[in-house]
Formats: C-alpha cells, sequence, structure tokens
C-alpha cells in the first residue's frame, strides 16, 4: 500500500519523464517566456517587500521628487531606477504594485470564465436537444458584439447600480465584466468535445448500469474535455490582462487608489509629449511582456498537448 509521501515524488517522476515536460526543455521560446512570467508574478506577489518604495504611501511621496528622469539620465537619481512621475512616485515600485493588480484580475476573472464556460458547455454538449441550442444562442449573441464593449456596458451598469461602492465591489464588477466576454469559447470549445465524448463506449456504458448523468458529466466527459481548457485559460490570461488595461485606460476599470498598469499607462499619457516619456513607456513594456510571455506560453502548450505535432 503506498503512502502519500511516496506517491508525491512518483507523480514528480512521471511528470519528468512526461512528453509536457520534455517539450519545454527542448523549447528555449517556452523556457524564456516561463522565465519572464515567473519574475514578473515574482515581483507582483512580493512587491511589498521586493519593491523599494510604496507608491502609494502618501507619506513616503514628496512632490520635489516628481518627473525625476531613469537613473542613466542626465538629472537621473539612484535613488529612482526608472524614473518618477508628477505624484514623485517611484516608476519602478509601481510597476510591481501595478503588475500585482493587472495580475490579480486577470487571473481571477479567467477562472470565474473557465468555470462557467466549462459548466455550460458540458451541459449544452451533454444534454443537446433545445438547451444545447439555447446555450448556443446566448453564445451567438455573445461573439455579436466586441468583448471590450460588453465589458464596457456591464461596468457601465454596475457602476450606475452602485455609484458610491467601496473598492472592493468596483474590483468585483470589473472581474465580473471581464468573466462575461471570456466564457463563451470555454463553452463552445467543452461543448465540442463533449458531444464525441458522450457517444463513445464508455459513457454509453455508464449509461446502461445506471450512472447518474450530472456523475457521468463529472467523473467520466470532463477529465477527457479539459485539454483544450488549459491551453485556452493560459492564453485567455494575456488577454484578460489587456481588456482591464483598456478599460482602466478608459478610465473605468479598477479604482484610481489602486492603480494598475493600465491606470498607470493612462495617467503617462499625459506627459508623453512633454518630455516625460518614461512615465508611460515602462508602464506599457511591463504590460508587453506579461501578456507576451503568457501568449508565448500558451502556444507552446497548445502544441505540447496536441499528440499530432509530437
Amino acid at each position: 500500500m503506498s503512502t502519500p509521501s511516496t506517491s508525491a515524488p512518483g507523480r514528480l517522476a512521471r511528470f519528468l519523464d512526461g512528453d509536457v515536460w520534455y517539450s519545454f526543455r527542448r523549447t528555449p521560446t517556452a523556457m524564456v517566456a516561463a522565465l519572464i512570467a515567473l519574475v514578473c508574478l515574482f515581483c507582483a506577489l512580493f512587491a511589498n517587500w521586493v519593491a523599494p518604495h510604496n507608491p502609494f504611501d502618501l507619506t513616503t511621496l514628496d512632490l520635489s521628487d516628481a518627473r525625476v528622469p531613469p537613473a542613466w539620465m542626465e538629472g537621473g537619481s539612484g535613488k529612482f531606477l526608472l524614473g518618477t512621475d508628477d505624484q514623485g512616485r517611484d516608476i519602478l515600485s509601481a510597476l510591481m504594485f501595478g503588475a500585482r493588480i493587472s495580475l490579480f484580475v486577470g487571473f481571477v476573472s479567467v477562472i470565474l470564465s473557465v468555470l462557467i464556460g466549462v459548466a455550460l458547455g458540458l451541459l449544452s454538449g451533454f444534454a443537446g436537444g433545445r438547451v444545447d441550442g439555447f446555450i448556443m444562442r446566448v453564445c451567438d449573441v455573445m461573439l455579436s458584439f466586441p468583448a471590450i464593449l460588453i465589458a464596457l456596458l456591464i461596468d457601465g451598469i454596475g457602476r450606475a447600480l452602485f455609484p458610491n461602492a467601496h473598492d472592493t465591489l468596483a474590483f468585483a464588477v470589473l472581474i465580473l465584466a471581464i468573466s462575461l466576454t471570456g466564457w463563451v469559447k470555454f463553452a463552445r470549445t467543452v461543448r465540442g468535445s463533449t458531444m464525441v465524448e458522450r457517444n463513445k463506449e464508455y459513457v454509453q456504458a455508464a449509461r446502461v448500469i445506471g450512472v447518474p448523468p450530472l456523475r457521468i458529466m463529472r467523473r467520466h466527459v470532463l477529465p477527457n474535455v479539459v485539454g483544450p481548457v488549459f491551453v485556452l485559460a493560459t492564453i485567455d490570461v494575456g488577454q484578460a490582462i489587456l481588456i482591464e488595461a483598456t478599460l482602466s485606460f478608459l478610465g473605468v476599470g479598477v479604482p484610481p487608489t489602486s492603480p494598475s498598469l493600465g491606470t498607470l499607462i493612462r495617467i503617462g499619457n499625459d506627459f508623453l509629449f512633454s518630455g516625460e516619456w518614461w512615465i508611460t513607456i515602462f508602464p506599457g513594456l511591463m504590460l508587453i511582456l506579461i501578456v507576451l510571455s503568457v501568449n508565448l506560453l500558451g502556444d507552446w502548450l497548445r502544441d505540447a498537448l496536441n499528440p499530432r505535432l509530437r
């Protein structure tokens, strides 16, 4: 009888000997993307300890430090490696704190999208008939509008219903707005895979012996359709971060008291043509690095999980 202490190393050994890890080690692009993503994630999660300053602590801000250029430029200071903004906030520290908010919104909204999309996709593909038709027509309606417009509509309705909402509720509205535009792709993908799986012999055998449909979907069909979901979820994290940055750039995203990368870009855009280019360029580069690394990892994962490409 195996114990948990011996089963865990066994799983790790099987993973290290598997095709996915082999593909990862043989793909330099995936390794570099993973390294960049891990560095960004580490700096975001541990910003309170890694960042040289707390850019959102008003007691530490000094307007005399406003618009200081990066350290390698004339007039720069080693105290502020990437310079400061118009309020004297350290840009490097603001990037770490802003990335944490962007990543939080991106990950949570994708998780919610996956839960909604997978549940509806399983139900649609397994039940068929009118249930399938109704869910797919809802998907068609959602796909007929640009995702950013739907997010703007939902965010606007939420702010109108709760005009005096505090920051937590504002984050919830933003996450809901992004999630309700992202679940469609998961639902359609899972539906297609479920329609293939439901006609296979193991599903028919489970039906014959009287296994309830809900258990068949959860125990038998779901494990065989989650592969494409992982790939879509990885890529969708970058898309969710971009939507959040777009909404924040338009002024309807995260609260101003907790600025994300999109908010920092919007603030710096006012000073782009006055010479203080670093206020908006560095947040933009940080956003590009995060989204590009996530998308490259998603492309690699798609190829690694596709047996036809091995």
